[in-house]
């Protein structure tokens, strides 16, 4: 059954040409802020999204259908998903491909686990999406209020990750200026970044908003929400290689874990195994109303390399956010 969620703003009802005329108005009558590349942002469903991919999210909201194998991956943008989209697909495949034939030799991950709103509903409000291997593999930016309701109701899995702040919007900034120079559109400052991140202005924000409402979702469904942090893959990446692969419902076996494959996995999707293959050294893939250079994806990889970019005023001010918008629900982020 296709999904039916439409924005509280307006319903959109009637034919597709009719649908597009309110689809169009309803956009009009968001309020906007400048985005800091390239397109606007607009405030849809309580989340910042960029303009001209708030079409895009309501076909996916209306026209997606739900397979309870589905596999959600959802996330902030630099936050961890690339290295989510190559653990997962690794883990789901591995009956399929071993490290010697892995398309993850030769495709990007963001190739093999789209982005739903970005790239597999941009040109098309109903993808022929049943012909994928299952269970099927998706992945999102969108927060967990909003995303299609036949996701929520159907026995998928999400699986969410996040970063430390701190770390996201230092990532953040070094990519989408990676993307201004590419596109010759002026560049902006750390600290104009900085000033946008802690409103929340950023795609898909605020920040804490979406944080939550995944961590949220976790803590009273952990059998449909896997709630992970980009830091405890760092620390532990076989104990949450083992959680992800028993939450799919593909625990690793005993020959398996005697073989070595968890190791196998984790060293092929590690950051400088991904970074340093041909496939993600040249070439672009479509992930922002652009072709993003697929080295774009592959910086540092670490924890804490804010500490070489931020102030101590800089430090105590988004942490102080931290403190006020997430400490009340139990949560928090290690410090170094």
């Amino acid at each position: 059954m296709a999904c039916q969620q439409l924005s509280s703003h307006s319903a959109i009802v009637g034919s597709e040409e009719h649908d597009q005329e309110a689809i169009d108005e309803l956009i009009a009558s968001l309020p906007q802020t400048k985005g800091v590349v390239g397109p606007f942002l607009s405030l849809y469903q309580n989340f910042w999204c960029p303009t001209s991919r708030i079409a895009n999210v309501i076909a996916f909201q209306r026209h997606f259908q739900a397979k309870h194998k589905d596999i959600v991956l959802a996330s902030q943008p630099k936050a961890g998903t690339t290295w989510l989209k190559a653990l997962v697909f690794s883990v789901v495949n591995r009956s399929r491909f071993d490290i010697s034939n892995t398309p993850l030799l030769t495709l990007n991950p963001h190739e093999l686990v789209p982005h739903v709103e970005s790239q597999q509903y941009r040109n098309n409000p109903r993808p022929d999406l049943d012909s994928l291997a299952e269970p099927r593999l998706f992945a999102t930016h969108i927060p967990y209020p909003s995303l299609p309701e036949c996701i929520k109701r159907s026995d998928c899995r999400i699986i969410y990750i996040c970063r430390n702040p701190l770390d996201t919007m230092v990532s953040s900034w070094h990519f989408f200026l990676a993307i201004a120079r590419l596109e010759g559109q002026p560049e902006w400052s750390l600290e104009e970044h900085f000033e946008t991140y802690c409103q929340g202005k950023i795609w898909y924000g605020p920040f804490w908003e979406q944080i939550m409402g995944y961590w949220k979702e976790s803590l009273e469904r952990p059998h449909k929400v896997l709630f992970l942090k980009y830091e405890d893959l760092k620390e532990d990446i076989v104990g949450q290689l083992k959680k992800v692969a028993e939450f799919v419902g593909l625990p690793f076996t005993e020959e398996e874990e005697e073989g070595g494959v968890i190791e196998e996995i984790t060293k092929m999707c590690s950051f400088k195994t991904l970074k340093d293959l041909e496939a993600n050294q040249s070439n672009k893939v479509l992930v922002i109303n652009t072709k993003v250079e697929k080295r774009s994806f592959f910086r540092k990889g670490e924890v804490g390399d804010w500490v070489n970019h931020l102030t101590p005023s800089m430090v105590d001010r988004l942490n102080s956010i931290m403190l006020e918008k997430m400490s009340p629900f139990g949560f928090e982020f290690k410090t170094c």
